[in-house]
């Protein structure tokens, strides 16, 4: 089968690898953006109405002006703002088409995906962490009635929720179903809401917990979900809670396997940190490049938009020279 040569893949079109690709286009390469899902799939797939903690010029690409009609830009308008730089840019990318393999050889790269077959000099993985959401591991996880992402909150209206965890989407997801009419009991780990809620949400959800209008468990887990309640385990011992539905916000992972079956090695502790140079973002394998929030394992909170965009000109500089 005839392969597509190419100068750069880029794996994955999130803001990140959207800002790879124009750092490409700059200096006249042939490369490709490579994405399994849709442009942005990651900001496409958050909550309709969540409003991002940064303010727009921090999520900003190749200094191309992001002009939010709020102090705190909304996923509606980020994601016009990064269509709008693919778009203007006539950016190569190629969505809904997944990247199955990345094989080295002592020249290029074999690339390989659910469409077609490539050859590349270097590759770019820039495929985030919003994929793979960290599970419970409890009985009854995989009923129908739990999910591990969040959209809106009309669907939970006058139905018992739980919602497991303290993060930002979890607090959002829970002031928005009670405002919404839904009965929110949130299941919480830790011993209080976390510190890294946004500065303006976190008094509203601790202000409706004083109060009453949402139930907290602290220092509390769920041992069992069930067709219509669930078993917790708190200080106070174990109880048994009606419920409609489980909404388990309790983060998500890099694709680890997708890494390791390319040849990236990792750190060998918790944090599980793929192997990177800080100078270049050049991995353990040569030719092989990493961006945006994969390269904190499962510190999935030390990247982002804001301080992982300067990867692609630091992963550009280090090519030149090759390419």
């Amino acid at each position: 089968m005839k392969k597509t040569a190419m100068d750069v893949i880029i794996i994955g079109a999130g803001p990140i690898g959207i800002a790879c690709a124009l750092e490409c286009k700059k200096r006249h390469w042939n490369y490709v953006v490579i994405e399994k899902g849709a442009l942005t799939n990651s900001l496409f797939n958050y909550p309709l109405n969540m409003t991002f903690f940064s303010t727009s010029e921090k999520l900003e690409i190749d200094g191309i002006p992001f002009i939010s009609n709020n102090a705190k830009p909304t996923r509606n308008e980020a994601l016009e703002y990064y269509r709008r730089v693919a778009t203007s840019n006539k950016l190569e990318i190629n969505l809904y088409e997944e990247v199955t393999s990345i094989n080295k050889n002592d020249i290029h790269f074999e690339v390989e995906t659910t469409k077609q077959s490539y050859r590349a000099q270097s590759v770019i993985i820039a495929t985030g962490f919003y994929d793979i959401p960290n599970l419970l591991k409890v009985p009854g996880e995989d009923l129908p009635k739990v999910f591990h992402y969040y959209k809106e909150a009309h669907p939970f209206t006058l139905q018992n929720v739980a919602i497991v965890g303290a993060s930002n989407s979890a607090v959002d997801a829970a002031l928005e179903i009670y405002r919404k009419g839904g009965h929110v009991t949130m299941i919480v780990r830790d011993e209080a809401i976390g510190k890294r809620v946004k500065y303006w949400v976190r008094p509203d959800i601790i202000n409706r917990i004083e109060e009453g209008s949402i139930t907290a468990y602290f220092n509390s887990e769920i041992k069992e979900i069930r067709s219509n309640e669930i078993l917790i385990s708190t200080p106070n011992g174990e109880k048994t809670l009606p419920n409609d539905y489980v909404i388990a916000l309790t983060g998500y992972r890099p694709n680890f396997k997708f890494l390791a079956n390319a040849g990236v090695t990792f750190s060998e502790d918790e944090k599980h940190i793929p192997s990177y140079s800080a100078d270049t973002m050049a991995s353990n394998i040569e030719g092989l490049y990493l961006a945006g929030v994969i390269c904190g394992g499962m510190e999935t909170h030390k990247w982002f938009i804001e301080n992982s965009r300067v990867h692609a000109k630091i992963i550009a500089e280090a090519l030149e020279d090759n390419l």
